[in-house]
């Protein structure tokens, strides 16, 4: 299970943890999973926000353990990803015993969870990650919102967890990778490029197998691999 999350907003978590799925899904059986409450939902990202299916909200009634062949069975699909997101017109998540039930139950029948992690949200889930990718773009609020982050982990008694670093940038009048790498004691795992395509993409849904954003996806899941 891996964690996606921003150090701020606009950081391009979203992309990333939707890139993660997409080159994940044709390698192992994938879902993509929002965990940011008040946002307009990944199935909007991705493109699938019409097509019929379980959003968060219709789980808010589940009690006890849930099935994840069951659920998986029915979500809506992003190819070969199955999309569990929240919906923008009825905002937030179900209670945290819902969240964790799903969680458990994806994991279960899915060699790959991607969570698409608001800050907020990130502390209860983030001791059952693999790994926490922290996209922090070059700047002075994406480095001060990264060191509240990893500061939030350890406060939380997750301090052990991974946590891979994606930096994006250059930003004009922004820092550079050592600094941020130096800032926050972490070397970059990946590197986006800040380009208008790559905000492009996410807003029109297409974020596919090619580009930045791909290309930071495969370099992660292959370093997890080895």
């Amino acid at each position: 299970m891996l964690a996606v999350v921003g150090a701020r907003g606009g950081a391009g978590a979203s992309t990333v943890a939707a890139a993660l799925a997409r080159v994940g899904g044709p390698r192992t059986a994938t879902v993509l999973v929002d965990l940011v409450p008040d946002g307009a939902g990944v199935d909007l990202l991705v493109g699938v926000e019409d097509d019929a299916g379980v959003r968060w909200p219709d789980l808010a009634g589940a009690r006890g353990a849930l099935d994840g062949d069951e659920l998986v069975a029915l979500l809506p699909r992003w190819g070969p990803v199955a999309v569990l997101s929240a919906d923008h017109r009825r905002p937030g998540l179900p209670s945290p015993a819902v969240v964790v039930a799903a969680l458990e139950g994806l994991a279960a029948v899915h060699g790959l969870v991607v969570l698409d992690v608001g800050r907020d949200a990130l502390v209860p889930v983030a001791p059952r990650c693999d790994a926490v990718v922290l996209v922090v773009p070059q700047d002075l609020a994406g480095v001060a919102g990264a060191l509240a982050v990893l500061a939030r982990l350890a406060d939380a008694g997750a301090p052990g967890v991974d946590v891979l670093l994606v930096t994006r940038g250059p930003a004009p009048g922004g820092l550079g990778v050592a600094e941020v790498e130096t800032a926050l004691g972490l070397r970059a795992a990946a590197r986006l490029p800040h380009r208008r395509s790559v905000a492009r993409a996410g807003e029109r849904g297409a974020v596919g197998l090619g580009g930045p954003a791909a290309r930071v996806a495969r370099r992660l899941l292959d370093g997890r691999s080895r």
